[in-house]
């Protein structure tokens, strides 16, 4: 499904950043659209910012599970900052419903993750999808080893040790022996 990001430009509070951006909405089955204005008010303005596809795998499951059952199910939309001046200030490179997924691009700190309320339309729509290839994984209690406990050990386990009293013996006192 194709999923058009709204991203809204504020002004910056601080002197350091001119603008603030944040990932306000998507738009499902959206068309192509590569930072179309849609709304202006006062100096807040909406940016229909990209056009991407959100696929889902089947092997990712537990994960949308996991997502749906959120107190506020999200849509997370993935960026990054323009390299190239005077162009977009921000790289939009991917949707995800996944919030494993989207852990993995916050590791490592070059990425900009925001959370999106997902619509209902498209809750349903990955909630249609789990139920149909979502297995549950049978839980396997590890079993213990068959080694015996109950065999008593002289010493303290290390052959290497000739006597009990080398154990506690000081390296000072163990050069003396040699020479």
């Amino acid at each position: 499904m194709t999923l058009g990001v709204v991203l809204r430009r504020l002004p910056g509070v601080t002197r350091w950043a001119s603008y603030s951006w944040k990932a306000v909405a998507v738009l499902p089955g959206a068309g192509i659209a590569h930072w179309q204005e849609l709304r202006r008010e006062g100096e807040a303005i909406e940016y229909h910012a990209a056009t991407l596809s959100l696929d889902l795998h089947g092997a990712e499951t537990e994960a949308y599970l996991h997502g749906l059952s959120a107190e506020v199910p999200s849509i997370y939309v993935v960026m990054r900052e323009s390299e190239d001046e005077g162009a977009e200030p921000l790289d939009v490179l991917l949707v995800t419903a996944s919030p494993y997924e989207a852990q993995d691009y916050t590791d490592s700190g070059e990425e900009i993750v925001e959370k999106v309320p997902m619509p209902e339309g498209l809750m349903a729509w990955v909630q249609d999808f789990v139920t149909a290839f979502h297995q549950d994984e049978v839980f396997i209690k590890r079993k213990r080893d068959k080694k015996r406990i109950d065999l008593t050990q002289d010493g303290i386990g290390d052959p290497r040790i000739q006597s009990m009293a080398d154990i506690y013996a000081s390296p000072a006192r163990q050069r003396r022996r040699i020479h």
